[in-house]
C-alpha cells in the first residue's frame, strides 16, 4: 500500500493506494514544521482512527508538506511519520513540489499556491525552480488567505470596513481587539486564524471593498511571484488553493492585465498528485 499526500498550513490530504487497486482519501490537519513537532504530526495521524488502522500496511508515503523548504524542516515531518508509518519508506518534500506535479501534463509551466500561504516555482518536468523566495505571512504570502485576513482584521479595528462586514465581526464573531491580538501576536498558528477570516470575504464577494482588496492582493501577487519568471509570459501559469478556486474571476482579471496565459486553476492537488506519481515516480521509488 501506498499513501501520498499534500498538506498545508490548515489541512493535509492523504490518498491510500491499496494492493486491490482501490483508493482511500484520509483528511487531518495540516502540518508545517516551523509551528508542529514530531509529537504533534504523529499525534494527528493517530487521532484519525480511519488512517491510522493501515500504519502496518503502508510501505511508501509521498507527503509534500507546508514549510519544508530545508533537510533539516524535511526531517522534523519525517521523523514525525516513522512514528506511525514504521515500516514505511518515506519521502518528504516541499508543498510546492506537490503543486507542480499535480499540475503537470507534459508541458513546463509555472505554478503557484494561493491558499493559506503563496508561493510559485517553475517546472520544466524534471527540476522545481523557485525565483524568489517565500516569505510567510508576516513578510510575504501576498494573495493568500493570511494576506486577505490581516488586511480585513486591519481595517475593522481601524472601523474603515464597510457596514455590513463590520456588524458581522461585531456581532457574530464578537470580535474585540484583544481576542485578535491575542490571536495574532500570542497564540500559535496565527496564519491559520488570519486565514479563516477568507469565509467573510467570500460571504460578501459582491461588495467593492471585497472585489477591490482580492483584485488588489492578486495583482501584488502575480506581479512579485509570477512575473519575475523571465518566461511568464510564454508558458502557462497554473494556480492551485482555495483562494485562486473561489476567486477566479478576478484573478483571471488580474492576470490579462500582465499578459499572464492562465493554466489549470485546482482547488485541491491531491487527485493530479497521485496521477503524477502512478506516471512517473511509484516503480521507481518501489525498485
Amino acid at each position: 500500500m501506498y499513501l501520498i499526500a499534500d498538506s498545508g498550513s490548515t489541512k493535509c490530504d492523504w490518498m491510500l493506494l491499496k494492493d486491490n487497486n482501490q483508493t482511500e482519501l484520509f483528511s487531518t490537519m495540516g502540518f508545517n514544521p516551523f509551528f508542529h513537532n514530531e509529537t504533534i504530526i504523529s499525534n494527528a495521524i493517530i487521532n484519525n482512527k480511519d488512517l491510522a488502522q493501515y500504519a502496518d500496511k503502508v510501505e511508501l508515503i509521498f507527503l509534500y508538506s507546508a514549510g519544508c523548504s530545508s533537510k533539516e524542516l524535511k526531517q522534523i515531518v519525517e521523523r514525525g511519520l516513522k512514528l506511525v508509518f514504521s515500516k514505511a519508506h518515506i519521502y518528504v518534500d516541499h508543498d510546492l513540489v506537490g503543486a507542480a506535479f499535480s499540475t503537470y501534463s507534459g508541458t513546463p509551466g509555472i505554478t503557484c499556491i494561493l491558499g493559506t500561504g503563496s508561493n510559485s516555482c517553475f517546472f520544466d518536468g524534471d527540476i522545481v525552480s523557485e525565483e524568489v523566495p517565500a516569505l510567510g505571512y508576516i513578510l510575504g504570502d501576498e494573495g493568500s488567505g493570511s494576506y486577505f485576513g490581516k488586511k480585513l482584521l486591519a481595517d475593522y479595528l481601524y472601523k474603515k470596513l464597510p457596514q455590513e462586514i463590520h456588524t458581522v465581526l461585531q456581532n457574530d464573531f464578537k470580535l474585540s481587539k484583544k481576542e485578535i491580538f491575542e490571536s495574532v501576536y500570542m497564540k500559535p498558528h496565527a496564519n491559520v486564524y488570519l486565514a479563516s477570516f477568507m469565509k467573510i470575504f467570500s460571504s460578501f464577494k459582491e461588495l467593492p471593498y471585497v472585489k477591490e482588496t482580492v483584485a488588489k492582493g492578486m495583482a501584488h501577487f502575480l506581479q512579485n511571484h509570477v512575473c519575475c519568471f523571465p518566461n511568464y509570459k510564454k508558458v502557462p501559469v497554473h494556480f492551485i488553493g482555495s483562494i485562486a478556486y473561489h476567486f477566479e474571476s478576478i484573478l483571471h482579471q488580474e492576470a490579462e492585465k500582465l499578459d499572464i496565459q492562465v493554466g489549470n486553476i485546482i482547488k485541491k492537488p491531491i487527485d493530479g498528485l497521485v496521477s503524477y506519481h502512478l506516471k512517473y515516480l511509484i516503480k521507481t521509488k518501489k525498485a
